[in-house]
């Protein structure tokens, strides 16, 4: 293989129903970085019906071009289908690196494509930098259930690839003066019916009413030092008087007190919201690579010495069945007082 044929920095543009999703935004902010270092192209692949909306989008959060492929065999997800669009066109323009986001949908798309291409796939990354020495890509993720870091080169092979967990990098700011339809390329592509061995016969989805934390600002969680799941109700309490929302550490979920869908951590979902109040959380390290980014980290617990209180900015030592209804009192008096 000869890695200098390769050129330029992709990032699969995911959406769903016609939406965008949040970590292809954020996938652009990190893959503009690694763009700007190794001088080359950013460009957003995005697969669907009807993307012209899409494609704009991408271009305002720093895409350079889009490659966009339409058709109606792309409305909805399957791993055939987006497979091998991705796998000719990465065969015929040779990208250098491929990022796609640890989605349900990047999980089982990413492995099928390095696996076509014959390269590698750096999986759940939490960090991605250049080699100024050697221009390769620098993947680091969580490894031995997240006791230590490791960073993975792929030095012989191309593209390099890593899916990313939303929520780990910073997305760009929208700037609608950068769009240009000159920049949106409606790329030729071969796809039939006979590509595609799963049919989908009917699209029905299940939905709960829980908000979507990693989009919350502020973010109470609970831990087993919680006690109980009705507890959880003080946090609740916290939560809206603070306009946030409840979130929970993978101890609390696995004894069913708060839902999977609120999980923060390694095996949750990753956070960075302005304020993280952590309740009752020990702070393995395991959680802590979900929220270690938050700007503002309070920790309430009667262990002085656990890790969860090393990390914060603000530690409060004592029973959180005692400490979190003061605490959400005196900010309601503040905000009463602030509204007279």
């Amino acid at each position: 293989m000869n890695i200098s044929e390769y050129k330029g920095v992709w990032v699969f543009a995911e959406q769903r129903d016609g939406k965008l999703q949040k970590v292809s935004l954020e996938l652009l902010g990190k893959g503009r970085e690694i763009a700007d270092k190794l001088g080359t192209e950013l460009t957003a692949v995005v697969l669907g019906y009807n993307t012209k909306d899409i494609s704009e989008s991408l271009l305002s959060y720093g895409a350079d071009k889009v490659l966009a492929c339409d058709s109606k065999f792309l409305l909805h997800y399957s791993t055939d289908a987006y497979a091998k669009v991705i796998c000719d066109l990465a065969k015929e323009r040779k990208p250098e690196i491929i990022f796609i986001g640890a989605t349900f949908i990047g999980r089982d798309l990413g492995p099928r494509v390095s696996a076509r291409l014959h390269t590698g796939l750096t999986a759940d990354c939490t960090g991605l930098d250049i080699d100024t020495e050697t221009n390769n890509l620098m993947m680091t993720r969580p490894a031995f259930g997240g006791n230590l870091m490791a960073t993975i080169v792929c030095g012989n092979h191309r593209p390099q690839m890593s899916t990313v967990r939303p929520g780990v990098f910073s997305r760009l700011e929208k700037d609608s003066s950068k769009i240009n339809l000159e920049k949106i390329e409606k790329v030729e592509f071969s796809l039939t019916e006979e590509d595609i061995r799963t049919k989908t016969e009917e699209v029905v989805k299940l939905s709960k009413n829980i908000a979507d934390i990693g989009e919350a600002s502020v973010l109470v969680a609970g831990g087993r030092g919680v006690g109980s799941a009705e507890n959880f109700s003080k946090l609740a309490e916290l939560a809206e008087v603070l306009g946030g929302t409840v979130a929970a550490s993978r101890a609390a979920v696995d004894i069913d007190w708060a839902d999977k869908a609120v999980q923060v951590g390694q095996t949750g979902k990753t956070v960075r919201p302005k304020i993280y109040v952590a309740c009752g959380i020990s702070g393995a390290i395991q959680h802590l690579a979900g929220m270690q980014d938050s700007e503002f980290i309070i920790a309430i617990n009667k262990n002085p010495d656990c890790p969860i209180m090393k990390v914060a900015d603000l530690a409060i030592v004592g029973d959180l069945n005692k400490v979190l209804p003061e605490l959400t009192a005196q900010i309601k008096a503040q905000k009463e007082k602030a509204s007279i």
